[in-house]
């Protein structure tokens, strides 16, 4: 009995290894099938072969060209919504964790339900004021609305870290006669960082994958993010894969990068409120 435990024990890791290789690799198949279509002879993807035995950079030469002031505007927008979402996210979640009261809690409260609010209600909300302020159809409309997503999101993933920062640090900045706001520049968002770094990459994975925003308040081509763009592209290249699959890993690299060099700041952000 004793020697069919063991045996279990020692194999049980293997099994578990082989398992998640499985299933990792199944989640991770259509971003291959993506790549491989993107570096196939253009035509139907039902006859790509399963290796690009002949890579063709065809597809990533046209998506450039065609889809490059899209990816620009989404960049910029992207990077806009991040610097207004942080400016006002991280004081309000510092506020919100240092101050106490039931009000705190209905502010809280009114958060997490902004947080439910279907995005087609919010576009479609949106659409005769930005028609009024002239905001239709521009990098500043389209960076407020993708900021409704990411200043709560960032105002509750900050605060969990903040109610874990010592209040000895804020109490020796006082102290030292260091007022409100240089306590917070100098003392609580340093300590924050990685908080901060994580609620502002979920902030531009936000703005950058946002597709419900763009489709109701762009009705131009002057602005027009790369989401917008590769699905207009489905309509007028659905013969060509090549250069619909090539756009698509284009405007996956950003965020993949991100992801790989921010790591290990999401890890330590996303589970420093936790522990205290």
């Amino acid at each position: 009995m004793m020697h069919r435990v063991a045996a279990f024990v020692w194999l049980r890791r293997p099994l578990y290894t082989a398992a998640g290789i499985a299933l990792l690799a199944l989640m991770l198949f259509p971003v291959y099938w993506m790549v491989n279509a993107s570096l196939q002879k253009s035509g139907n993807t039902l006859s790509t072969e399963l290796f690009p035995m002949a890579p063709n950079l065809d597809g990533y030469v046209r998506a450039i060209t065609e889809q490059g002031a899209n990816l620009i505007t989404s960049l910029v927008v992207s990077l806009c919504t991040v610097a207004l979402s942080l400016a006002i996210a991280a004081p309000a979640a510092y506020a919100l964790a240092r101050l106490r009261g039931r009000w705190v809690d209905a502010i809280l409260f009114a958060i997490l339900v902004s947080q439910m609010i279907p995005g087609i209600v919010i576009a479609n909300a949106l659409y005769p004021a930005y028609n009024s302020l002239h905001l239709l159809n521009s990098i500043p409309g389209l960076v407020l609305a993708d900021a409704t997503a990411g200043i709560p999101f960032a105002i509750l993933l900050m605060r969990s870290f903040m109610l874990g920062l010592p209040p000895s640090l804020v109490e020796a900045a006082c102290v030292d006669g260091a007022g409100p706001i240089r306590t917070f520049v100098s003392i609580v968002v340093p300590v924050s960082r990685n908080a901060i770094i994580t609620a502002g990459l979920f902030t531009f994975l936000f703005a950058w994958s946002d597709f419900l925003f763009a489709l109701t308040l762009t009705t131009t081509k002057a602005v027009r993010p790369v989401t917008l763009g590769i699905y207009q592209y489905l309509g007028t290249q659905v013969s060509n894969w090549q250069s619909i699959m090539a756009t698509a890993v284009v405007s996956s690299l950003p965020a993949i990068i991100l992801l790989l060099v921010a790591q290990r700041f999401i890890t330590a952000g996303a589970l420093g409120g936790s522990t205290k």
